[in-house]
């Protein structure tokens, strides 16, 4: 089994239901779903929060509680067709912002040996879905440092 940077085991979550066609009570046309997916991506949401918006408000006031269920595609398909896909992975730039945050921190308290080895895993987890993606999501050639990151996330 592997933990990843500790020592307790991890905490399995609920599964989400298994299901083949969108609930009777959720009957929204893939065609509106897709251009309010689009649109919430253009106010600059990730996938993950345009999903969560499309459960709690839904289309015309009708919850969508599964995107791929009821358009037969992911959000991130989604967006792909539409050219409006970040450039960089939304889990990769999450973990990015906390590595750059991080060492922010630890270059103001070089005393926190805590935080110092908190940056060190969180930099390892960035470069272990950077080799995940290369090629692929990124660059042949990208390779992950601070510097990259911070005018990744700048830019």
């Amino acid at each position: 089994m592997a933990r990843m940077h500790t020592r307790r085991r991890g905490s399995s979550g609920s599964d989400k239901p298994a299901a083949d066609e969108p609930p009777e009570w959720s009957d929204v046309d893939p065609e509106k779903i897709e251009e309010r997916v689009v649109e919430l991506a253009e106010q600059g949401h990730d996938p993950s929060q345009i999903g969560i918006a499309l459960r709690d408000e839904g289309v015309t006031g009708t919850p969508v509680p599964d995107v791929k269920l009821a358009t037969g595609k992911k959000i991130t398909e989604i967006l792909e067709e539409n050219d409006a896909k970040a450039d960089v992975p939304e889990d990769l730039r999450n973990l990015m912002e906390r590595a750059v945050r991080l060492r922010e921190h630890v270059q103001a308290n070089p005393q926190d040996h805590q935080n110092k080895r908190a940056l060190q895993n969180t930099e390892s987890k960035v470069r272990r879905l950077v080799t995940y993606y290369r090629g692929d999501e990124l660059e042949p050639d990208f390779t992950y440092s601070y510097d990259v990151a911070k005018e990744l996330l700048e830019g």
